[in-house]
C-alpha cells in the first residue's frame, strides 16, 4: 500500500495521462461527423442505456436539464435520436437512439478505435497486459462517486 504522497502523485499522473488520451482521442474522430462530443456523449448512453428521459440523460451527463433539452433538440433535428412521450406520464419525453445515430456513434468509435489499435501495437506485450489490468480499474474509478 502506497502512502498518500504516493497516491497524490499517481492521481496526479493518471489525471494528466488520462485527460491527454482523452484529448487525443477527440482529435481522432471521423472527419466527416460534425455531432459535438457532448452530443455523442448522449449518444453513447442511449445506446449503453436504452431509452432515457431528459432528466435522466441531464443526471447522467451531470448538466442542467435546459443544457440536455437543446442537446436533444439537436439530435432530434438532425434524426439522430427520437423523442416520444411517455408511455404513463404525458408530461415527460423519453428519448431514443435511432439508427441513424447509432451510424454516427459506431463509425466514430470504429475510427477511434482503430487508432488507439495501432498505438497499442507500438507496446511491449507487458505494456499491453498492463493497460489490460487497468482498464477495469480505471472504469470503477470513473463510475464511483
Amino acid at each position: 500500500m502506497g502512502t498518500p504522497d504516493d497516491s497524490a502523485a499517481l492521481a496526479a499522473d493518471l489525471r494528466s495521462a488520462v485527460m491527454w488520451l482523452r484529448r487525443r482521442l477527440a482529435s481522432e474522430r471521423h472527419p466527416d461527423n460534425e455531432v459535438s462530443i457532448p452530443a455523442m456523449a448522449v449518444l453513447a448512453a442511449l445506446n449503453r442505456h436504452g431509452e432515457m428521459t431528459l432528466g435522466e440523460l441531464a443526471a447522467w451527463e451531470r448538466v442542467q436539464p435546459p443544457s440536455m433539452t437543446r442537446t436533444v433538440n439537436c439530435l432530434e433535428k438532425d434524426g439522430h435520436v427520437v423523442r416520444n412521450a411517455h408511455p404513463t406520464d404525458g408530461r415527460i419525453a423519453v428519448v431514443s437512439l435511432s439508427d441513424s445515430g447509432r451510424g454516427v456513434l459506431l463509425a466514430d468509435r470504429e475510427r477511434r478505435d482503430a487508432w488507439l489499435a495501432s498505438r497499442l501495437g507500438d507496446l511491449t506485450s507487458d505494456e499491453r497486459e498492463a493497460l489490460h489490468r487497468a482498464a477495469p480499474i480505471l472504469q470503477r474509478l470513473a463510475q464511483e462517486d
